[in-house]
């Protein structure tokens, strides 16, 4: 056995498509929400494979509050280069209900949680529009469901 065979951890029993969707997501980091934006991006809007722009609060980082004035510039410059070497024409937009960088980053009461999460979804739209006029943007709001489900519901833009 070979010292780099040795080094292997794991080996993917998915093989590397190079082919690019020129789509990306900006959602939220929170761990317990990815594999069903995954899923929302495969199966409902037909995206297999989609750049991932996945931090705290989501588009709440592109909506304009001072608070996080530094993220909103990250994560811009980031979506900027995205647009540029990856080509995007599709970016997508998906906060989640009882989001705690809203309540413990931006201090955001739950009685108002959601009307701000949807404005600051418009404010990320009008962002993104400013990095690329001709960009298709869909947005969503995931919920969970009383069975435990999480499901996805359309954010006007």
């Amino acid at each position: 056995m070979s010292i780099d065979e040795t080094r292997v951890l794991f080996q993917s029993t998915i093989p590397f498509n190079a082919d690019r969707i020129r789509a990306a997501a900006v959602y939220c980091s929170d761990g317990r929400f990815g594999d069903q934006c995954d899923e929302l991006m495969h199966v409902a809007l037909g995206l297999p494979r989609y750049d991932r722009l996945a931090v705290p609060g989501g588009a709440a980082c592109l909506a304009g509050h001072f608070a996080t004035y530094r993220e909103e510039e990250g994560v811009a410059e980031q979506l900027r280069f995205l647009v540029r070497v990856h080509e995007l024409e599709r970016v997508v937009l998906i906060a989640h209900e009882h989001c705690g960088f809203y309540a413990e980053r931006l201090n955001v009461s739950p009685l108002q949680l959601e009307s701000q999460q949807r404005e600051d979804i418009r404010k990320a739209v009008w962002k993104v529009r400013t990095i690329s006029r001709n960009i298709e943007i869909d947005a969503f709001l995931a919920r969970k469901r009383w069975d435990g489900s999480i499901q996805f519901e359309t954010v006007e833009v």
